[in-house]
């Protein structure tokens, strides 16, 4: 009789309880791919953001405008190669509660300070010589099956025409892509001149400037003098790296990393405990029988595989049963999120952690009962039997 096969009739001679430990490990490792998703899209701009970038916003809150005219004063600076604004434009399509990221922006300057975003030239100069023109990323454009040439109205939850109408006419002029896997593709941009001529309020502010500087080296230096420049001014700065203000950004809502650590924790702490018991359970129902085996010549190395298999079983099947239902649950959410949160994924690096936490909770769970089970005598199991 094989040992496997000794193995399955153990785990389903008590099915409801065999059940009841599956989901348990099913639900830990689909909370643990639905958690590391949404740390790694938090977690992907920090990873996307220019190490030759400032970001320049308001000293209270990005939300907060800023003159349009610091732009210049910014590029005066030593140190900075070019600038370019931009503002939150609260856009959405056809649904109020799918807002997605478009900023209008000066697309004269726009390549020198995004190198990453590969243009085709012809769609480049289209888009320079029409102001009602946008430049969509690829990712964007796919979702909603748009096409250079076409024209779409978009709506502004923020900001009105100044016909009182929160409809915008844009032209898809341009498509990028990301250099490189290195950009993210689920952005708009406008032309600001059209956006700052037609809007009804905020005329000739921003929401905030981005450098590009000639050192990454001298950033702190750069950031420094650009804060220095308007400092004591109606309209004061807070300048920090790309990569600083996207962690910022991303910490208003709380240590993202921090929170996914600590619910798995406590989530894989209570379950080594069930685990952990529902097997210490399971051998001491089967002492008599454990005893049968090696009074019939089952060695106490075969005893002892024998059940920790069954909890190598148990944790590997339920961990990849709720990796694939997280798997598939995170695709639906990312094409839901998608303009929020575009690295919503889980990754092979997560999926791989994933399987190696598996078979670590069958070990852990399973090496004490397997080990007592390998020491029992069979004298002594006969008579607690």
């Amino acid at each position: 009789m094989g040992t496997f096969h000794l193995i399955r009739k153990n785990l389903t001679r008590k099915k409801l309880r065999t059940t009841f430990t599956l989901l348990s490990i099913i639900i830990a490792f689909l909370l643990f791919a639905l958690l590391g998703g949404l740390s790694r899209a938090f977690s992907l701009g920090v990873e996307l953001a220019g190490a030759d970038r400032l970001v320049t916003m308001h000293r209270v809150s990005f939300i907060q405008p800023i003159p349009v005219s610091y732009v210049n004063r910014i590029q005066s600076i030593e140190g900075v190669e070019t600038a370019l604004h931009q503002t939150w434009f609260g856009a959405y399509y056809q649904d109020n509660r799918q807002q997605m990221g478009l900023f209008p922006t000066d697309l004269e300057t726009f390549r020198e300070v995004y190198p990453e975003y590969s243009i085709p030239d012809d769609q480049w100069q289209r888009l320079l010589n029409n102001q009602t023109g946008i430049l969509v990323g690829q990712a964007m454009a796919e979702d909603y099956d748009w096409e250079v040439g076409d024209r779409i109205p978009m709506f502004s939850s923020i900001f009105p025409q100044q016909d009182g109408s929160f409809s915008w006419d844009m032209d898809v002029e341009a498509i990028f892509t990301g250099s490189g896997n290195n950009a993210d593709e689920m952005q708009i941009f406008m032309h600001y001149d059209y956006f700052n001529e037609a809007r009804a309020f905020g005329t000739d502010t921003v929401g905030w400037i981005v450098t590009k500087i000639e050192d990454p080296d001298q950033a702190d230096q750069v950031a420094e003098a650009i804060d220095q420049r308007f400092a004591n001014s109606p309209t004061e700065t807070k300048s920090s790296t790309e990569a600083g203000w996207t962690a910022s950004f991303a910490a208003q809502i709380g240590n993202i990393g921090l929170m996914v650590q600590m619910v798995l924790g406590c989530v894989f702490f209570t379950l080594l405990l069930i685990t952990g018991n529902t097997m210490a359970q399971a051998v001491r129902e089967r002492t008599s029988e454990l005893a049968v085996l090696k009074t019939i010549g089952f060695s106490d190395r075969r005893v002892l595989w024998m059940v920790l298999g069954e909890s190598l079983l148990v944790a590997i099947i339920g961990g990849v049963i709720g990796l694939l239902l997280g798997y598939l649950f995170i695709q639906g959410a990312a094409n839901a999120l998608s303009q929020f949160l575009p690295g919503l994924a889980m990754s092979w690096d997560a999926a791989l952690i994933g399987l190696v936490l598996a078979a670590g909770l069958g070990v852990v769970t399973g090496i004490l009962p397997a080990w007592q089970a390998g020491r029992l005598k069979v004298i002594d199991a006969l008579a607690r039997g």
